[in-house]
């Protein structure tokens, strides 16, 4: 699995826990939905899509790759800014309805979207989700782990390696590590545990998805957006 796959997997693990905590009817909307009839039609489709939804009592609508919705007019082509301006019109008419309404939108692009969208009156809240700590980052581990055979394995140790990595980097890490397990085992012929060693030598190889410059322009982000 890609690095692409596994976060989209983790996305789906999210989707099902908003869906499974608030027991509500479910719908996603990604960019694909709307493309059926081309893109001057995608307006059109994002406006039916929301008044169906609209009409359900307790519903959760979830939106990823948000700034492909309501992205920046400024710089935006026609279409864009048609997409950008049906959403703006749809916000407000979500929130006046009378029954139960859930929105929640995903972006990795904050500063993308269309600065009409940030201000208060459009989401009640804006919730940044940064990078793991210490904490979560070995829970991950422990899970990847326990699916693994494991030798002697440091996870303390393992943790502190991998300060810039994502839960997607970590579980790509671990279809590594096992590939090459795997690999010393049928080569060698004898089991062949996984060790904190064996781990710490592909991580030294590994480059982690997340760079300095991105966690500092993540907290420039949470200072000026957050909002909850």
């Amino acid at each position: 699995m890609s690095k692409q796959g596994s976060r989209n997997a983790i996305q789906q693990q999210g989707q099902k826990a908003i869906a499974g905590r608030s027991a509500w009817w479910f719908t996603e909307i990604a960019p694909g939905m709307l493309m059926g009839d081309g893109v001057n039609k995608i307006g059109a489709h994002l406006r039916a899509i929301m008044e169906k939804a609209r009409s359900l009592d307790e519903h959760t609508i979830f939106i990823d790759k948000f700034e492909e919705f309501a992205g920046s007019r400024d710089s935006a082509n026609r279409i864009d800014r048609s997409i950008t301006n049906e959403f703006l019109k749809q916000v407000p008419l979500i929130k006046s309805q009378p029954n139960k309404v859930l929105l929640v939108c995903a972006t990795n692009y904050i500063r993308q979207l269309d600065s009409a969208l940030l201000r208060p009156g459009r989401f009640d809240c804006i919730i940044p989700v940064g990078t793991l700590d210490d904490d979560g980052r070995k829970t991950i581990l422990e899970y990847y782990l326990s699916k693994m055979n494991c030798g002697v394995v440091d996870v303390d140790h393992i943790v502190s390696l991998t300060p810039k990595f994502t839960p997607a980097d970590i579980e790509y890490l671990f279809q590594i590590v096992a590939q090459y397990a795997f690999e010393e085992e049928c080569e060698r012929r004898v089991n062949t545990p996984v060790t904190t060693e064996m781990i710490a030598e592909k991580i030294a190889s590994f480059r982690p998805s997340l760079t300095e410059s991105m966690i500092a322009e993540f907290r420039e982000d949470v200072a000026i957006y957050s909002r909850a």
